[in-house]
């Protein structure tokens, strides 16, 4: 099957246009049938209209699908450190979807388009990154992005003794030791609307060597099992 939709010798034709002639609809609801997964090749989904068809492959359109636009998304994903904020988008892709929800949701091709992070985070920084298609989140990321607290890990070089974690837990920061360890100290962050490299600068300015910085939380969306480079949908239920 020739997946690039160009014009060949070999007979074929669009996906669409056979779906809209044995189905019964325009091209566009055949379109749309076909990108909401709801058709079938000799047996396998096919998710691009432009696919073309030989005469003898059997096409199958899934019993009640509805022609209707594939409903926009919201994308959380686990941002490895050393990666740039405008390069993120490219881990959004089948294979890097979190192995236990791949199980239970279906992937379509709509679901990585348009897609526009809310949340950036640093080059040299990992963790929780909000990829949306849904005006409603990118209101709520945007306009009350001073009121959403974040909730970061930074691993420091050496001790933090308690008069510079002092120093480090005031207003707009709490700054809690999570983790301390021979040459290094974890330190959790928790405040509201940081913007890209606060956190490091403020550590920086207290005289700490910053190693690594991970962001677990934004308002009540955890990073949660995602490893790095992996990614997964905000479910129903779940706000920020």
């Amino acid at each position: 099957m020739n997946a690039s939709g160009n014009d060949g010798d070999d007979g074929g034709i669009r996906l669409s246009k056979r779906v809209a002639a044995q189905a019964g609809c325009s091209r566009r609801e055949a379109e749309l049938l076909i990108e909401n997964g709801a058709v079938r090749v000799d047996g396998e989904p096919v998710l691009l209209p432009q696919t073309r068809v030989q005469p003898q492959q059997q096409v199958e359109i899934e019993a009640g699908a509805r022609p209707e636009p594939v409903a926009p998304v919201t994308l959380l994903l686990h941002k490895p450190a050393g990666l740039a904020a405008d390069q993120a988008h490219r881990l959004l892709v089948p294979a890097n979807h979190h192995a236990p929800e791949r199980a239970g949701l279906r992937f379509l091709p709509r679901h990585a388009a348009g897609q526009r992070c809310m949340t950036p985070l640093e080059p040299g920084a990992s963790g929780l990154v909000v990829f949306t298609q849904e005006w409603r989140i990118e209101r709520r990321l945007t306009e009350d992005a001073a009121l959403l607290e974040h909730e970061l890990i930074v691993d420091v070089a050496g001790p933090v003794g308690p008069e510079l974690l002092a120093r480090l837990d005031r207003a707009p920061a709490r700054v809690s030791i999570s983790q301390q360890a021979e040459g290094h100290t974890g330190l959790r962050f928790a405040l509201k609307g940081p913007r890209p490299g606060d956190v490091a600068q403020q550590c920086r300015a207290a005289g700490l060597q910053v190693l690594g910085l991970r962001r677990l939380r934004i308002g009540r969306v955890a990073l949660s099992g995602l490893l790095a480079g992996q990614w997964r949908y905000l479910l129903p239920h779940e706000r920020f």
